[in-house]
């Protein structure tokens, strides 16, 4: 069964949160490698969502 690129705006928005989630505690802290870990987590996620946009409008 096709999911049509479901999985991939699943993963793409986990990413996102977990980006968001250690870029704000990285910023709270002063911990700029965890705020770069969040950025690059969000930046995947989206490049994820996409991919799933992507496989949806080829079929």
């Amino acid at each position: 069964m096709a999911d049509h690129g479901f999985s991939d705006k699943v993963k793409g928005a986990v990413n996102k949160a977990k980006g968001e989630a250690k870029d704000q505690y990285g910023n709270a802290t002063g911990d700029t490698k965890k705020q770069a870990e969040g950025k690059l987590d969000k930046m995947k996620g989206e490049v994820q969502e996409k991919v799933g946009e992507m496989k949806d409008n080829r079929h």
